[in-house]
């Protein structure tokens, strides 16, 4: 029988295959449905105008065609997909409606005791419906001459299938869900949306889940922000989901430090997606935000609310916030000298709570999209806080490039982050390099 290395090999084949396949924008079945950019969003995605009370709690689930499957002996590989509706809370205390996925693996899990859980949190996708990470599954290349969304996180997804862990995927508030716009970055929606996943798939009838499935929780860079903050916030927010570990790469935990580093860089679309996400966070921002802003930003911010990561990054490779205000200055001179703007960006400041479960984190020493430095603090924070902290700096040299230097290292931790996650899951525990720290790039 093939191991699962060959089966995942076997299928990222064909994922290479299928991704040489332009997607076309299909037909609105019908008034309900959400267009952007061309692609209709499945009506599934339109939350119901009540949600139910308890967080995690499902709203709706149907059968999610993979697009990456390979006829198997004991079922489809890497395994059967359910597309989920799941009521979370917002930072305002409001419902939100979170779309994503929940796959059941063919392959058995050998590391003893019930088959276990990673909740991933998806990195940047854009703020386009038609990006969410769960529409990535079905549709891993999306083209058609409006819009460029490729689903990047499939790869870690399917190597987690291919070891017989569930896994359970957040589109995020509003990235799929077609009732508000993305809150990108915010760190409070996010770690909602993570842990709010977790209780949903556990809810969800006819998976090999037990009570006694251990959890992990999975992410880089948007994606590591989202672990880290769930892993602080989960003892109040989430006692009942227990964490066995959390993995979080290059996560952006000081937001004006990101907000500096991206300006003008290969993602600098990114920082439009920030703004867009503060004001539809917190209305009251809006008008202080938008006397900032000249035409010409207005109409990038607009553009920006529909793209996914490809679109931004062939419209607004490099572009500067300069271009965008009334007076010539960056975003970031702009948010320190508005208090209001000041005190949102910090209070997203991850750092400032003991996670109660083993954290792995990770950061490449050349990363200067995510800042390497603003990363190590943040375990360095954790670890003055007395938290279970294994810290990782990816050593690799500067090619140049923001996005290369910040991409890089996720290629080439995957492997070992996902093994520590899965020693994690079988109960082995974790060790802390707190006390090394110091001497550690």
């Amino acid at each position: 029988m093939p191991t699962p290395t060959r089966l995942l090999a076997a299928t990222m084949t064909a994922a290479a295959c299928l991704a040489a396949t332009a997607v076309p924008a299909v037909a609105a079945p019908d008034t309900d449905a959400v267009v952007s950019r061309g692609v209709t969003i499945p009506t599934f995605y339109n939350p119901p105008a009540a949600l139910p009370a308890a967080d995690g709690a499902l709203v709706r689930s149907e059968p999610l065609p993979l697009a990456l499957s390979l006829p198997g002996l004991d079922g489809p590989l890497p395994g059967t997909a359910t597309r989920l509706m799941y009521k979370s809370t917002d930072s305002a205390g409001q419902p939100a409606a979170v779309t994503g996925a929940y796959i059941e693996p063919t392959a058995a899990w050998t590391g003893g005791g019930a088959r276990p859980l990673i909740a991933v949190a998806p990195g940047t996708m854009g703020q386009g419906d038609q990006c969410a990470a769960s529409l990535g599954l079905e549709r891993p290349l999306l083209v058609n001459g409006q819009t460029l969304s490729v689903g990047y996180e499939d790869l870690a997804i399917y190597r987690m299938l291919a070891r017989g862990i569930a896994v359970v995927v957040t589109d995020y508030a509003g990235l799929g869900a077609t009732d508000r716009l993305h809150t990108y970055v915010n760190r409070v929606d996010e770690a909602h949306a993570v842990l709010d996943a977790v209780r949903a798939a556990r809810s969800l009838g006819g998976t090999s889940l037990t009570a006694a499935s251990r959890v992990g929780l999975f992410g880089y860079s948007q994606g590591g922000g989202a672990t880290a903050a769930a892993a602080e916030l989960q003892p109040s927010y989430a006692p009942d989901v227990t964490l066995a570990g959390t993995y979080s790469g290059a996560p952006p935990a000081d937001l004006a430090a990101v907000t500096e580093a991206i300006d003008g860089s290969d993602l600098a679309g990114a920082l439009g997606w920030s703004v867009n996400g503060f004001m539809q966070s917190d209305p009251e921002l809006k008008p202080i935000a938008e006397a900032h802003l000249n035409a010409a930003g207005k109409a990038a911010l607009q553009d920006l609310s529909t793209m996914c990561v490809g679109d931004a990054l062939l419209a607004y490779n490099s572009a500067r916030s300069t271009a965008w205000t009334t007076d010539g200055r960056s975003i970031s001179d702009i948010v320190q000298a508005e208090p209001a703007l000041k005190a949102f960006l910090a209070d997203q400041r991850i750092g400032t709570l003991e996670p109660a479960s083993p954290v792995r984190l990770a950061t490449g020493t050349a990363d200067d999209l995510v800042p390497h430095a603003q990363a190590r603090a943040l375990a360095v924070a954790w670890c003055a806080k007395g938290a279970d902290v294994s810290y990782r700096p990816v050593v690799l040299p500067s090619v140049g490039r923001a996005l290369l230097n910040h991409f890089a290292p996720l290629l080439t931790d995957q492997g070992d982050a996902i093994a520590w996650l899965a020693d994690r899951l079988t109960g082995r525990p974790a060790t802390s390099n707190c006390p090394a720290l110091p001497l550690l790039p």
